[in-house]
């Protein structure tokens, strides 16, 4: 059995034994996103799979407004996803990496934004050993965004990292 094959029957065995799977089609579902750290968010799958822990989501920093550095949170999940992605049970897995921008602004300023958040996430995990050529990065902007106040628009200013 190949690394992709176990993986994929160690993900499916979690997903069955906490009623999460799915019934899958010939179309690429798109991920879901239970795994956060505020302004990292892992597809169930990668977070699974590499074991990755969060702290207490309702604390964890999130990007600040107009800003796209990383904070320490951000790092730490990062680091495991590299070492997953790299040395782990993902070796070899390729990423997609998606920013996020709260809905104030300008759509244009917003998916600009959400691209350097992207990048931000990008570029730590190149700086941490995983390929370029296994990570591709856009930008949603403001285009999935859901928060009407401060604390909902903090959980709409995130990078979110699935599979691909």
């Amino acid at each position: 059995m190949n690394t992709r094959s176990l993986t994929t029957l160690i993900a499916a065995t979690f997903l069955l034994a906490t009623g999460c799977a799915h019934r899958t089609t010939a179309k690429t579902k798109a991920p879901t996103f239970t795994a956060s750290t505020g302004s990292i968010q892992l597809s169930d799958d990668i977070a699974h799979v590499c074991m990755i822990q969060f702290n207490d989501v309702d604390k964890a920093p999130k990007f600040d407004f107009d800003k796209s550095g990383l904070v320490y949170a951000d790092r730490a999940v990062l680091d495991q996803v590299a070492t997953c992605i790299t040395t782990g049970p993902l070796k070899g897995r390729a990423l997609t990496l998606i920013g996020h921008a709260d809905p104030r602004g300008e759509g244009e300023y917003n998916m600009v934004l959400g691209a350097q958040r992207a990048q931000s996430a990008w570029a730590y995990l190149t700086q941490h050993g995983v390929d370029k050529g296994k990570l591709s990065s856009s930008s949603r902007g403001k285009l999935d965004a859901t928060g009407t106040d401060s604390e909902s628009w903090e959980k709409d200013r995130r990078v979110d990292i699935s599979l691909r």
